[in-house]
């Protein structure tokens, strides 16, 4: 027994009381992107019936959409506790998903439903993690987030691998729509798992249980964000993340285009970056991560991504090759998994409660999503400029240095916040 503790407590860094949230934790991020994953391969097969000249379009009109479903997620917010607007938020895409099994089943407007899919995939995935996070926010303090987001975010590295398995496995048995069947029982139960997470709240010096509904106003995101430097500092690391996944994203479909011949050949690329990328990032949340954010502040492990964007645009802006490209995707993304993504959502921790649910979900579904069509078009006006992929690296390069000090900056106020609630607040109390 002692020695299964000392293995659990090696992957698990939990006190007995936080064990069994953190599992329950795992599970719910395990089940939510192991759906999402299902649907991505039809998502962009989608995209393809709907037309590939409508994408630059399509990322705008995902944007606008969440403009007009973020105050509506508010006023939810305001007036329901979290133990019941988190199940409704999942059971109303899982509505969703039945309806476009529906409608795609008795084969109704296929291109404008295919459309509509590629936007509401989009929709849905920012909603459905950010979500999540809030409430990994809200259920750990700062120092359990350190040692424990890795762990938390192992599952849903693993269910982006299983997804994926799944699709390949039923996709010619079961016929690509009736995996939309398949997305929505894994959304429910992501629900039950939200439903244990609360029941293991009881417990004291576990993590931190609140039935209050949180109040304010449907648009009270907006305030929030505008009068807090440290929220807009946030903000602008999201945004700073978009501009530079987005110009490595294109630059690497241009690359490929070029070197590669044959969807099946391109088709390849993809999945060894994707299959990379989620074997080194599972083995660095199992084994590495708490210990790496429990030696260094956050403002550094928040700052890894950055550090290897620099490096990244630095070779690209010298040589714009396709192994160059391939090894800066694996590291970027490896670095955002492993250990950037959890820092930066300990950065909500320090927030109080209303601002983890609404201000947060402004910055990581809004901000980061209309960012994403923003730099879309900014690349393309820096093609117009007449600049090649090794000048648009080069552009890109001083805009992740700037990035990486931000970060900095952000890790030692947060660690300031941290300070100041750890006596006023300590977890199950």
């Amino acid at each position: 027994m002692t020695l299964l503790r000392r293995w659990l407590g090696r992957f698990m860094p939990a006190t007995p009381e936080e064990r069994l949230a953190a599992l329950w934790s795992f599970a719910y991020f395990f089940t939510l992107l192991a759906g999402y994953y299902v649907l991505r391969p039809l998502r962009d097969q989608m995209a393809i019936a709907g037309g590939l000249r409508a994408l630059p379009w399509t990322v705008t009109a995902i944007f606008l959409t969440l403009l007009v479903a973020q105050p509506i997620y508010g006023a939810l917010v305001a007036r329901l506790p979290r133990a019941k607007f988190i199940p409704i938020v999942y059971h109303f895409f899982t509505l969703n998903l039945l309806v476009f099994w529906l409608v795609l089943t008795l084969g109704i407007g296929t291109v404008h439903v295919a459309r509509i899919f590629f936007i509401w995939v989009g929709v849905f995935n920012l909603f459905a993690v950010a979500v999540f996070w809030s409430f990994m926010a809200d259920l750990f303090n700062s120092e359990q987030g350190k040692r424990l987001f890795g762990f938390i975010g192992a599952g849903g590295t693993a269910g982006g691998l299983l997804g994926p398995s799944i699709t390949i496995a039923l996709s010619v048995p079961l016929g690509p729509t009736n995996l939309l069947l398949v997305a929505a029982l894994f959304l429910e139960l992501a629900v039950f798992c939200v439903y244990m997470l609360e029941r293991t709240t009881r417990h004291r010096g576990g993590p931190q249980r609140d039935t209050r509904q949180l109040g304010g106003g449907a648009f009270a995101a907006v305030p929030q964000l505008i009068r807090s430097p440290y929220l807009i500092g946030v903000a602008g690391w999201v945004s700073l993340l978009s501009f530079c996944a987005t110009i490595l994203y294109l630059q690497q479909a241009h690359i490929v285009a070029a070197t590669v011949k044959g969807a099946g050949a391109q088709t390849r690329v993809f999945a060894s970056i994707d299959l990379a990328v989620g074997i080194l990032t599972l083995a660095t949340q199992t084994f590495a991560t708490a210990q790496l954010l429990k030696r260094i502040s956050t403002g550094a492990a928040a700052a890894a991504l950055p550090a290897v964007y620099v490096v990244g645009f630095a070779a690209l802006s010298v040589a714009p090759t396709l192994a160059a490209v391939m090894i800066t995707q694996i590291a970027q993304r490896w670095a955002h998994f492993a250990i950037a993504n959890p820092a930066r959502q300990v950065f909500y921790t320090v927030l109080g409660r209303e601002e983890k649910y609404k201000a947060k979900n402004l910055i990581d579904v809004v901000v980061y999503r209309g960012s994403d069509a923003v730099y879309t078009w900014v690349y393309d006006s820096l093609q117009v400029l007449g600049l090649k992929l090794a000048g648009i690296a080069l552009v890109a390069l001083p805009v992740s240095a700037g990035w990486l000090a931000l970060s900095l900056a952000l890790g030692r106020s947060q660690e300031s916040r941290a300070a100041q609630l750890e006596p006023a607040a300590m977890p199950g109390e």
